[in-house]
């Protein structure tokens, strides 16, 4: 992890000085990390009076994440054009405007923006942002830039970005050696009054039995390719009609999988409708995944990355080992 520089959070303060009014945004069928910074700018916004708009397209289908599903609108109010002409858009946790949602997309695509993002493969095009991708977590950025402007966070707030971090480390499992400067980070949250051991329940309880009938599905289809490196699986939409859509648990899948002896990458292919297809992409330290989801238009960090594409699973399976094959 890199901290911020004064330059990055002067940056960020100047956008924020222009409007008074924001829309807040991050990916579609968000997870925790998402979820967290995007309400940590809220509490940044709100310390300086601005008035903060939470957008997202949904859905929330992950269980630890529908506690905030209340609090993000689906669609941007009406505006006027002098509105929105005062009027900012902060894009946080991805920095690609088709990762928003197609409708809304179309709603904030000329507004004025600023993107914070820690994905491998985020990519800016004349916007102002703060792009590490150093930082585990969005969220860390964010807390950064709350500590900077705003200074110690409350309890409230403190849960709530210790959350996104928890989430997008697999509560610290994905850290090594090189990120003391994290957990750090994470003791100030926890000594400002976040409760670790509360945040991994909230992470791990709350899953449907569904839930685990999908996941002995899952794992029951699953097949080794590439000499037992690779392991790929899929859910069909019929699975998805029979055991719906919420609190799903790709991540225990991901980590049952790999750590079986040999493994060093996962690949999970869901059938979302007759012609495309959501890609989910984890690795150990060798495998760059993010290098794989970018041939399928998608993207993300070097040991976890997804993509949405068209294709059925039958042939994309094939595909997706091709590309693995150059990475293993």
């Amino acid at each position: 992890m890199i901290s911020l520089s004064q330059e990055q959070i002067e940056s960020f303060k100047v956008f924020i000085d222009k409007y008074g009014r924001f829309v807040v945004i991050g990916h579609k069928e968000p997870d925790g990390d998402c979820m967290a910074s995007s309400l940590g700018v809220s509490y940044i916004l709100e310390h300086f009076g601005k008035e903060c708009i939470l957008l997202n397209a949904g859905p929330f289908k992950r269980s630890e994440v529908r506690q905030f599903a209340p609090l993000f609108k689906a669609e941007l109010p009406f505006m006027s054009e002098q509105d929105r002409r005062g009027t900012g858009l902060i894009i946080v946790d991805c920095s690609e405007l088709s990762r928003l949602g197609d409708e809304l997309k179309e709603q904030v695509k000329d507004l004025d923006s600023f993107i914070i993002d820690h994905h491998k493969t985020a990519s800016v095009e004349g916007s102002p942002a703060i792009i590490d991708p150093t930082s585990p977590a969005a969220a860390l950025l964010v807390q950064q830039l709350y500590e900077a402007l705003v200074g110690k966070p409350t309890a409230e707030h403190a849960k709530t970005l210790f959350f996104g971090l928890s989430t997008d480390t697999g509560f610290f499992r994905y850290l090594g050696s090189k990120d003391a400067e994290v957990f750090r980070a994470a003791a100030r949250l926890v000594q400002a009054g976040s409760n670790p051991r509360e945040t991994y329940q909230t992470m791990t309880g709350g899953k449907g039995w569904n839930t685990r009938k999908l996941l002995g599905i899952i794992l029951n289809r699953a097949e080794h390719y590439l000499s037992g490196k690779l392991v790929v699986s899929y859910e069909s939409q019929e699975d998805t009609k029979r055991y719906g859509q919420e609190g799903r648990d790709s991540d225990a899948f991901y980590s049952l999988m790999l750590a079986v002896e040999g493994v060093e990458a996962v690949a999970f292919v869901r059938q979302d409708s007759d012609s495309t297809c959501t890609l989910g992409l984890r690795s150990k330290d060798r495998v760059d995944v993010s290098v794989v989801a970018s041939k399928f238009g998608g993207g993300g960090h070097k040991n976890a990355s997804g993509a949405s594409c068209e294709g059925k699973v039958e042939t994309l399976i094939p595909a997706l080992v091709k590309e693995f094959a150059r990475q293993i």
